[in-house]
C-alpha cells in the first residue's frame, strides 16, 4: 500500500495525560490533523507550504525489525581543532559563555569530509551550533541525507510521519490553521520538556540536525542544555556516587504507540527499552555528562522506586533550573540546528496559536552505545 495522505481533520488533539510524552505529542501532529489541501494550497489566512516534497506521509502496512548493533566512528576524533576547514570563511558568535555557537559563512552540504569531521568536534565542544543561510531544505531529500549519513547510521522513528520514501527523515509538522495549543494549554501550565532524542534505543543519536522548512514569524524556539556543564557543576563526592549507576530508558511503549494510533499514525517498530549509564563519556572530548532526560529515562537500576525517583528528580530538576548552562536558539528561514545528542538536552516551545505553520526536518545518525570512563575528581 502507498503512503497516504489523511485529509480528515480534527477540533482537537487527543493526549494521554500521565505527565510523559504529552507535550510531544501535541507538537507533532498526525494523519487525523493533516489536511492535504491547507497544506498544498494553503487556506485563507496562511500561505502553501514552501516544501510539500517534505510534506509527512504515514504508510501502514510498513514495519521494521528491531535495530541491530553496529560499529560506530567516532569523526570528531579525526578532526584539526583549529578547524580550518570548517571555519575559514566563518563567523563565529557564541550564544553564552559556555554553550553554543551561531555561524555565518559555512555552507554544511559543501564540507569536504575533513570539515564534517571539524563540524562534528566543533559541535561537541560547543554543543549546539545555528548555522544560517543554509541550503540543506533545497538539495534532494537523498543528498541530505547523503550527508548526514556520514556521520553515523540514519535513524527511522518508530511512529513519526516521514516524506514519501524517505522513512530516515523525521518530520516535525504542525499544520495551516491548526490551534491545537490552546487545548494543550486547557491542561499544562508551560510546554517546556527537556529531553534528549530517542535514548531508549541501544544506540542513541549523536550528531544530529534539524533544519527549518516553514515556521512562524515569531516563537517556536528551542531550548538546549549543556548536560557537561551540569554534570561539572555537581560536587565530586557527588559525581562519584553517581559513576557506576545505570538507569531505564523506555520509549514509554504503551504511550507513544498508543499517542500515534490515537492520531490515526503508525507504529513502524516493536517499543524499546535500553540501559544506560547515568553518566556518560564523549569518545572525541573525553567530556563526561549526564545521561538522563524526564522523557525516557524511568528508573535506576537497583534502587528501589522511592530512591530513584529522588535521585532522578534531583537530576531533572537540575538540568532543568540550569538557565546558566543553557541556550536559546531562535529559528529563521534558512537555518539548521546542529547539536550533539550525546551531551545535550533539549526542549521545543509551544508558544503560538495563531494556527501558523511549523514544519522541520531532523536527521539523526546514530552514535556509540553510552559507556563512561572511570571517575576522576
Amino acid at each position: 500500500m502507498a503512503p497516504a495522505f489523511v485529509e480528515t481533520p480534527q477540533p482537537a488533539a487527543t493526549y494521554v495525560r500521565n505527565g510523559t510524552g504529552e507535550y510531544k505529542e501535541a507538537y507533532i501532529g498526525g494523519p487525523k490533523a493533516f489536511r492535504q489541501d491547507a497544506e498544498l494550497k494553503g487556506t485563507e489566512k496562511q500561505p502553501p507550504a514552501k516544501y510539500p516534497h517534505y510534506l509527512p506521509t504515514w504508510d501502514p502496512e510498513k514495519k521494521y525489525p528491531p535495530l541491530q548493533l553496529f560499529e560506530h566512528y567516532e569523526h570528531g576524533k579525526d578532526a584539526d581543532p583549529s578547524f580550518p576547514n570548517l571555519l575559514q570563511k566563518a563567523q563565529v558568535t557564541e550564544l553564552t559563555a559556555n554553550t553554543g555557537a551561531e555561524i555565518h559563512g559555512a555552507q554544511l552540504s559543501k564540507l569536504t569530509d575533513k570539515g564534517k569531521d571539524e563540524l562534528a568536534l566543533f559541535v561537541a565542544q560547543r554543543k549546539v551550533v545555528a548555522f544560517r543561510e543554509q541550503d540543506l531544505a533545497d538539495i534532494p531529500i537523498q543528498a541530505a541525507l547523503d550527508f548526514g549519513g556520514y556521520f553515523g547510521r540514519h535513524h527511522i522513528h518508530p511512529t513519526s510521519g516521514a516524506p514519501a520514501g524517505h522513512p530516515e527523515v523525521h518530520l516535525v509538522h504542525r499544520g495551516a490553521d491548526d490551534t491545537t495549543a490552546r487545548d494543550f494549554f486547557e491542561e499544562r501550565t508551560n510546554s517546556v520538556t527537556w529531553h534528549s532524542d530517542v535514548t531508549y534505543e541501544k544506540q542513541p543519536p549523536g550528531i544530529t540536525f534539524l533544519y527549518l522548512l516553514d515556521g512562524p514569524v515569531a516563537g517556536g524556539d528551542t531550548l538546549f542544555a549543556n548536560q557537561s556543564e551540569a554534570y561539572r557543576r555537581l560536587s565530586p563526592e557527588f559525581q562519584k556516587r553517581l559513576h557506576g549507576l545505570k538507569a531505564i530508558h523506555s520509549d514509554t511503549a504503551i504511550e507513544q504507540a498508543d499517542n500515534s494510533k490515537n492520531r490515526g499514525g503508525v507504529v513502524r517498530r516493536e517499543p524499546v527499552t535500553s540501559i544506560h549509564p547515568l553518566v556518560r563519556t564523549h569518545p572525541a572530548t573525553g567530556e563526561k555528562a549526564l545521561f538522563v532526560n524526564p522523557q525516557f529515562t524511568r528508573r535506576i537500576v537497583g534502587y528501589k522506586k522511592d530512591e530513584s525517583d529522588f535521585l532522578l528528580k534531583f537530576l531533572f530538576d537540575h538540568i532543568a533550573k540550569g538557565q546558566d548552562f543553557q541556550a536559546r536558539v531562535k529559528w529563521a528561514p534558512g537555518t539548521v540546528v546542529v547539536w550533539d545528542n550525546r551531551v545535550t538536552a533539549h526542549s521545543a516551545l509551544l508558544d503560538w496559536d495563531d494556527g501558523q505553520r511549523r514544519h522541520m526536518a531532523r536527521i539523526t545518525p546514530q552514535a556509540e552505545p553510552p559507556t563512561e570512563t572511570p571517575f576522576e575528581k
